[in-house]
């Protein structure tokens, strides 16, 4: 291919100029056969992923093993007849139905809520974080124990072990008490900020002295504690040496106090801790009798007697044997034999503040015994949308009107062709963009089955380094064995940035699902990620203006709609802020800055500057101008504040009430933008004075300035990687993020690029995902991370591997088709005609405008 290939450059780069994260172009690309749009939706779901290992096959084989290669096509072929991206996407319907049917009839048959699962089942990942069986605990600070327990009385009543769980409840509150007093007193805990009373009461066994003091509490209501926690045994085994008189008198004392217990439940909440193991090998002797067979028929003892109360099928004495769980696993790290080590008392301590205060603060990573979140007017208003399109769609089907949609070929997301609507009459052509809603409302009601209903269960995140990294190398090994020869060997060409896009994806997918930000060298990396996202909107919108000048309303509506169609919608379903799913509002804000910069007059485009030196220092005074303003506002945050703290400006970019999150996010990569406009104009302007050469094969310049560069780049990627693995402090690191990604941005690039045979490759399965990139990006936030992006949804339980493998091929086919959705809709609701475009505007306008009007009346009731 010979230098300066303007035309082909051109077409490439108003594909390119397509918003990061896979959104697709306005349409402007070049044609697609209609037969190949006819077979996109039934083609191999990685369709481009075998074509290239046959064809390698075929050029360097022959007699034999041609033959071989002919029988190894004929079996794809055999395959993809039934492995499509529509099968594929039955399949995961399927699957989400039968999960859905499963979790449903487990919960009514099976029994039992999270709140019993919180207090009667869980794990150790790793050695200290506990999971409770299918539901997430939040790990409570003071400040929040404090506002849940604010004027309220907790009473801990047993023996030893009880004080132990007394003190780790205490610290949550205030963590300077220390465990210290007269070991078989009462002892007195006060808060008197926040009017909390929490007392240890010394009662070793079940006896009258209890239950005198529990009628008491259920006479005189000034008294009776909010919260009761109980529990003893070992003093009764180890004074009676474990006979079995002693076993029925602790049944019978207990069936005795059962009734009062049932009465004090009806205003108070009533915990009976179960009887933890013990180490034998390390009792004294004066506790061998205390042994793990006397715990468990004592645990059934108190079993039997409780569960008695039960009504409705609960208990109304609560039963916690989640810490029996956590110390079977650690009791060998006790000090005695019979106390546990702190770490497990913690975790009794933090199950039962969990118990007790997620339903009042709803903590989001807190999904154990939290309430159902009620439905706002928004959620309401859209699920009768959904439905009225359902209704609409049904009409038309039955009246036969969406037969002549059948004929019109389904628009292909990944080229993002254009397609005209079909003719037929208005009926006909609403036939297409209500189905599309339709679609759209059954997938957010799996949204919302997965991180807003009781449904599915929801577990941790837990870091390790085998859990990132192990994943890591498979996707790269998978990728690199799928690449083939691009279409072109232009520098960021279409095949590559898909590539780029794709890959980085995958990264970021893996990273949130692992919980990896908590490494600090992996966290800096995947902010260069981000940033690299950014980089390319920079770079591909200014080509797009450069060569094209296009600064027409139906480009920037098409830009806008494909960028935030899907945050919009999961904004109304799901109950969150627009700055909730911050990168797309980071990605349209930079968007339209560019369009606002390049737009404003002087537009100096391409063939305007047509090699004067004059216009080309004027694009460039034009970059130092929105320099400036972005660094005027990144060193007053008060001018920032006072932008973006205007309604209706507010609404769109706060969160929690505050811009603290938005003013952290653009901060963080405020220079890259330009970065890649910069590079964009460099690149363009060396490529029309013919500096590079861009041929199959061909280095991007000569020998020795190509070695240069490729030396300087390795060098610089690895130094900015061994300063990024050196980090200690994310604060401090994210002060020099915004000066140094570029670094390793433009590193890679030029290590990607620069080599002839690496710019005439590219993965194909690697590109598959980049199209779909954005959808990935957002649809990850409920449908396979979950508690918005907290902790990780749970289809499969007890089988963490399968989960991953299931819940991922069911979130990779929403995303697809989500972005198919997108596009369809697109071409619907864009008109070209500028009339009818500025009335659907100006419907817009009026619908955001009430939405932000409702959102704001919503939080102000709150």
């Amino acid at each position: 291919m010979e230098k300066g290939s303007i035309d082909t450059a051109s077409n490439r780069i108003e594909v390119e100029a397509a918003p990061a994260l896979g959104a697709a172009s306005e349409g402007n690309e070049p044609s697609m056969h209609p037969t190949e749009a006819e077979r996109s939706v039934n083609a191999p779901l990685f369709s481009p992923l075998y074509s290239s290992a046959a064809a390698r096959l075929s050029a360097c084989c022959h007699g034999g093993a041609k033959m071989a290669v002919l029988a190894y096509s004929l079996g794809k072929r055999e395959i993809n007849q039934y492995f499509s991206i529509k099968n594929a996407k039955l399949l995961s319907l399927v699957a989400v139905i039968l999960l859905t049917v499963f979790h449903s009839v487990s919960r009514y048959y099976g029994g039992g809520d999270t709140c019993e699962w919180l207090l009667s089942s869980g794990r150790f990942l790793g050695e200290s974080v506990w999971q409770p069986y299918g539901c997430m605990m939040h790990k409570y600070r003071s400040v929040e124990a404090k506002s849940c327990l604010r004027q309220k009385r907790v009473a801990f009543i047993g023996d030893s072990r009880i004080r132990q769980l007394f003190f780790s409840y205490v610290r949550i509150i205030n963590s300077d008490v220390r465990e210290d007093g007269n070991k078989h007193e009462n002892i007195p805990f006060e808060d008197r900020s926040s009017s909390i009373n929490v007392d240890f009461l010394w009662c070793a066994e079940v006896n009258n002295s209890l239950k005198e003091r529990l009628i008491a509490w259920r006479e005189d209501a000034k008294t009776k504690p909010d919260v009761i926690i109980m529990g003893a045994a070992t003093w009764s085994i180890k004074l009676h040496s474990g006979s079995s008189e002693s076993l029925q008198q602790y049944r019978s004392n207990l069936s005795a106090i059962t009734h009062v217990l049932e009465e004090l439940a009806e205003d108070s909440e009533i915990y009976w801790v179960l009887q933890d193991p013990v180490y034998e090998e390390m009792l004294s002797d004066n506790r061998k009798m205390i042994t793990n067979q006397q715990i468990d028929l004592y645990n059934d003892a108190a079993l039997g007697a409780l569960n008695s109360s039960k009504r409705n099928g609960k208990a109304r004495v609560k039963i916690l044997s989640a810490s029996r769980e956590a110390a079977m696993e650690t009791i060998t790290e006790s000090v005695d034999g019979l106390h546990l080590p702190e770490s497990t008392r913690n975790v009794g301590a933090m199950v039962l503040m969990n118990s007790v205060c997620n339903k009042a603060l709803k903590p989001m990573d807190g999904s154990c015994c939290s309430p159902l979140p009620p439905l706002s007017l928004l959620q309401k208003l859209s699920a009768l949308a959904f439905l009225a399109s359902a209704v609409g769609f049904a009409a038309l089907h039955a009246l036969g009107y969406d037969k002549r949609r059948k004929s019109k070929p389904p628009s292909d997301v990944e080229s993002g062709e254009e397609k005209k609507p079909a003719a037929g009459g208005v009926a006909a052509s609403l036939a297409s963009p209500l189905l599309a809603v339709c679609k759209m409302g059954l997938i957010m009601a799996y949204f919302y089955l997965c991180d807003r209903a009781d449904v599915f269960m929801k577990e941790h995140k837990f870091y390790t380094h085998s859990t990132f990294f192990i994943p890591l190398i498979y996707m790269f090994v998978l990728g690199i064995f799928y690449s083939e020869n691009s279409k072109e060997a232009k520098l960021l060409n279409r095949e590559q940035t898909d590539e780029w896009k794709g890959w980085m994806q995958l990264v970021i997918l893996i990273y949130h699902i692992s919980g990896a930000s908590a490494f600090i060298p992996v966290y800096m990396h995947v902010r260069v990620l981000v940033a690299a996202y950014l980089f390319q909107t920079g770079y591909g919108h200014f080509s797009f203006f450069w060569l094209k000048g296009d600064f027409g309303l139906y480009r920037v509506c098409q830009v806008l709609f494909r960028l935030n169609f899907l945050v919009i919608v999961l904004c109304l379903v799901m109950d969150r802020p627009y700055q909730f799913y911050y990168f797309v509002p980071l990605v349209t804000f930079w968007f339209a800055v560019i369009y606002g910069t390049l737009a404003m007059w002087p537009q100096i485009l391409q063939k305007t500057a047509n090699g004067s030196g004059f216009w080309h220092l004027a694009v460039l005074l034009k970059l130092l101008g929105l320099l400036s303003v972005i660094c005027v506002f990144a060193y007053s945050q008060g001018i920032f504040d006072s932008v973006f703290s205007v309604w209706p400006i507010s609404t769109l970019f706060e969160l929690q009430g505050s811009i603290h999150e938005w003013w952290f996010r653009w901060k963080l990569d405020r220079f890259v933008v330009i970065h890649g406009m910069l590079f964009a104009f460099a690149y363009l302007v060396l490529q029309k004075f013919q500096v590079l050469s861009e041929g199959k094969g061909e280095p991007l310049f000569s020998t020795r300035i190509s070695n240069c560069l490729l030396f300087v780049s390795v060098v610089s990627f690895l130094t900015y990687s061994i300063w990024a693995s050196s980090c200690r402090n994310k604060t401090e690191c994210n002060e020099l993020h915004p000066y140094i990604s570029v670094v390793q941005i433009l590193a890679f690039i030029l290590i990607r690029n620069i080599p002839g045979y690496a710019r005439s490759l590219y993965s194909s399965f690697f590109a598959w995902f980049g199209k779909i990139s954005l959808e990935l990006f957002i649809c990850q936030y409920h449908i396979w991370l979950a508690a918005d992006t907290k902790g990780i949804l749970v289809l499969v339980p007890g089988n963490p591997m399968l989960n991953i493998i299931i819940s991922t091929f069911i979130f990779v086919c929403v995303a697809h088709e989500i972005s198919q959705i997108t596009n369809e809709l697109a071409q619907v609701v864009i008109p070209k005609e500028i009339g009818a475009l500025l009335r659907r505007l100006l419907g817009v306008a009026g619908f955001l405008l009430a939405v932000l009007l409702l959102s704001t009346l919503e939080k102000g009731r709150r």
